[in-house]
């Protein structure tokens, strides 16, 4: 059976719900980014917040996408590091309800947060503390690791500590692993282009981007965009919002509907998107198929609040997924 290795930042998503911009303009947060913050500014951030309802849920987008796989029956491994710490039990614990093996190494650093906040507009910002997360490392790292999967699995995110990420597709390739890469945040990508660019053109065979993503990539819109990126990757896969998605492979270019639904809450919607894609993938479905699932995916998690889709409705997801 094919395996999927996850390598991602292991945070703790604690999730703000807020009627307005105000709070992000106060906190100086740009609305739609992933911003990192130092343990000072996440203070002032959980202070600034200490009066709203807020609930806590295991994040980090790699994490979110092996999960979300995990419960589709995809055997999976997610690689990270966390606390010695309550927030680290959480995290490890809640790996384990998804069926995915844990790979977690530990230091008295206190577990990684990922503050979000949620507009009415369903869209989410982020004022994220690494923690005990950022201290994944290369050294961490061995081709051991890798073997016996077929597919790794890596979030843009890990970019920032380009030692890690160089290393981890690195080891990925000598182990012969397919390596898919989602893009993460149109901010990640703008400090970060040049390597991505070069990362994809020699080494991605999976790319998932948004438009936002794309565009700042390629400077192009989402077609276009996408016939670039499919000329450096096997599967190329840009996702336009409530427009669906384009996927391209093998010469061909294949339209992904939404399944229409209600948006509460967009975090998650890219992870589970993957997370429904490569379960197809690494079933060998169609591309349609694998496609539809993402899209089935994503619509579920952003009808809820958090990156997560809850047990209730995972029984009828597979039951849909069967009729695709």
């Amino acid at each position: 059976m094919t395996k999927i290795l996850g390598i991602g930042n292991a945070l703790v998503d604690q999730l703000t719900i807020i009627e307005n911009d105000d709070l992000l303009l106060s906190l100086e947060l740009p609305k739609g980014s992933m911003q990192l913050v130092d343990a000072e500014r996440s203070a002032k951030v959980i202070e600034a917040t200490k009066n709203y309802q807020k609930s806590m849920a295991s994040g980090g987008s790699a994490a979110n996408t092996i999960c979300g796989l995990g419960k589709l029956g995809t055997k999976t491994t997610f690689i990270g590091h966390v606390g010695e710490d309550e927030i680290g039990d959480f995290f490890n614990n809640d790996l384990l309800k998804s069926s995915v093996i844990p790979h977690l190494f530990r230091s008295k650093t206190a577990s990684g947060i990922a503050n979000a906040f949620v507009t009415p507009d369903g869209e989410r910002t982020f004022a994220t503390y690494l923690g005990a997360a950022v201290e994944l490392s290369a050294t961490h790292l061995t081709v051991d690791l890798f073997k016996g999967y077929d597919i790794l699995y890596l979030e843009g995110y890990l970019v920032f500590n380009t030692p890690l990420f160089l290393k981890a597709i690195e080891l990925g390739k000598e182990a012969g692993l397919k390596i898919a890469l989602d893009l993460s945040s149109y901010n990640v990508v703008d400090a970060n282009k040049d390597i991505l660019d070069k990362v994809i053109d020699s080494h991605i065979d999976i790319v998932f981007a948004n438009e936002e993503e794309a565009k700042s990539l390629t400077g192009l819109e989402p077609y276009e965009a996408l016939l670039y990126l499919a000329k450096k990757c096997d599967y190329a896969i840009v996702k336009i919002g409530s427009k669906g998605s384009f996927i391209a492979h093998d010469g061909k270019i294949t339209r992904i509907d939404i399944f229409p639904t209600t948006a509460i809450d967009t975090t998650g919607a890219g992870d589970m998107y993957a997370a429904g894609f490569l379960h197809g993938l690494v079933n060998n479905w169609t591309i349609e198929k694998s496609g539809k699932t993402g899209s089935l995916l994503a619509s579920r998690v952003i009808s809820l609040i958090g990156a997560k889709i809850d047990d209730k409705q995972w029984d009828e997801i597979y039951k849909i997924i069967e009729g695709l």
